[in-house]
C-alpha cells in the first residue's frame, strides 16, 4: 500500500475500530475485527512520527540497573483518541521495563509492536471450582485464581498484532527485550472502574522447578492478586503523530 498519506492510515485504523467495537456482539463483528487487524498490521513507527529511542535508552546504569530506575517512568503512554467504545494510544517501554501481569475485564484488545522486541505472556482465567489442587503455600493471604498459561512469545514490528478477548489471553505481561520498545494499543471498551473495568495486577505462583527446562505451555497455574508494583508506573508523553478525528 502506498505510504504517502500517513494520516490516512492511522485515521482509518481509528474509524475501523469505531465500527468494529460499536457492536461487539453483532453478526459482523468477526469480519470487522479481521479488517481492523489487517489495518493495524500495516502501521509502522514512522506512520506515527516515532523513532526508536537511541542507545542511551538501552544502556545499563552504574551498578547494573536500568538507567531510568527511580528517575523517570519505566513506561510512558501517548494518548491518541478515546470514545466510549474504545481507546487508542502508544505505550513506550524503556530497556528492561515490564508491564506486570494484569487483566482487561470484559474487554477486547489489540497490540501492534512499532519498534523493539516484546515478550508477551498470555493467560486465561479458569472458572471457579476448576482447580485440581489447592494454591501453593507461597500464595499468602491475597485472593487467588486459577488460570491457563497459554503462551509466551516474542513480538517485533514484523509480527502480526497480539489479540485478546474477554475470555482468551485476557491477562498478559509485557516485557521489553534487549532494548526499548513501543507498541500501538487498542482497548475496547476502555478501562472504567465505575463500570467494573478496573485493572487488577497478579503474581504467578509456581512450585519448585521440576528440572532445568521451564514447564511446557499451555499449563494450569495459580495467580495471586497483588497491588500495583512499587517500581512500576506509567507517565505521559505528547503524541507526535497525525491527528485523529472521530
Amino acid at each position: 500500500m502506498p505510504r504517502d498519506n500517513m494520516a490516512s492510515l492511522i485515521q482509518r485504523v481509528a474509524r475501523q475500530a469505531r465500527i468494529t467495537f460499536r457492536s461487539p456482539a453483532g453478526p459482523a463483528f468477526g469480519e470487522n475485527l479481521h479488517r481492523l487487524q489487517q489495518l493495524l498490521d500495516e502501521v509502522r513507527a514512522e506512520d506515527l512520527h516515532l523513532a526508536p529511542r537511541g542507545p542511551s535508552a538501552a544502556a545499563a546504569a552504574p551498578g547494573g540497573g536500568p538507567p531510568w530506575a527511580g528517575v523517570v517512568p519505566p513506561v510512558s503512554y501517548m494518548h491518541i483518541c478515546e470514545t466510549e467504545n474504545f481507546s487508542m494510544g502508544v505505550f513506550l517501554l524503556r530497556s528492561g521495563a515490564c508491564i506486570p501481569l494484569h487483566d482487561h475485564p470484559g474487554m477486547n484488545g489489540m497490540l501492534k509492536v512499532l519498534y523493539g522486541t516484546l515478550r508477551i505472556a498470555c493467560m486465561d482465567t479458569l472458572p471457579a471450582g476448576a482447580a485440581a489442587a489447592p494454591p501453593p503455600p507461597a500464595a499468602g493471604s491475597g485472593p487467588c485464581l486459577r488460570a491457563l498459561f497459554r503462551s509466551r512469545q516474542h513480538y517485533t514490528p514484523a509480527s502480526p498484532p497480539c489479540l485478546l478477548s474477554p475470555h482468551t489471553d485476557n491477562l498478559h505481561q509485557i516485557d521489553a527485550v534487549d532494548g526499548p520498545a513501543a507498541f500501538l494499543d487498542i482497548l475496547a471498551p476502555p478501562y472504567d472502574p465505575q463500570h467494573g473495568r478496573d485493572c487488577h495486577y497478579y503474581r504467578l505462583l509456581e512450585g519448585p522447578p521440576a528440572g532445568a527446562e521451564p514447564p511446557a505451555l499451555p499449563r494450569e497455574v495459580w495467580l495471586m492478586e497483588t497491588p500495583q508494583a512499587a517500581d512500576f508506573w506509567c507517565g505521559g508523553e505528547p503524541y507526535p503523530g497525525p491527528r485523529v478525528c472521530l
